[in-house]
């Protein structure tokens, strides 16, 4: 999962259930998205800042552990 999201949803306690239901999306079907099992769509992303904290950009919230790393 993207760490920074999972933090700030820690912040706010949001849980994934309270997430999926916030984006009328089935449960196990956010969880395979934040997971990188399925595509999360750009308009998702925004929709997930936009209820977990809009002040943060999408780079910061979607970073991965890949990104931390340089060549």
């Amino acid at each position: 999962m993207y760490r920074n999201l999972e933090a700030e949803m820690a912040r706010i306690g949001l849980t994934k259930l309270a997430l999926a239901k916030k984006l009328n999306m089935r449960y196990p079907t956010l969880v395979d998205k934040l997971n990188g099992k399925y595509r999360l769509y750009f308009d998702e992303a925004c929709r997930i800042r936009e209820i977990v904290c809009p002040e943060k950009d999408l780079d910061y919230l979607f970073a991965t552990e890949n990104d931390d790393k340089t060549a």
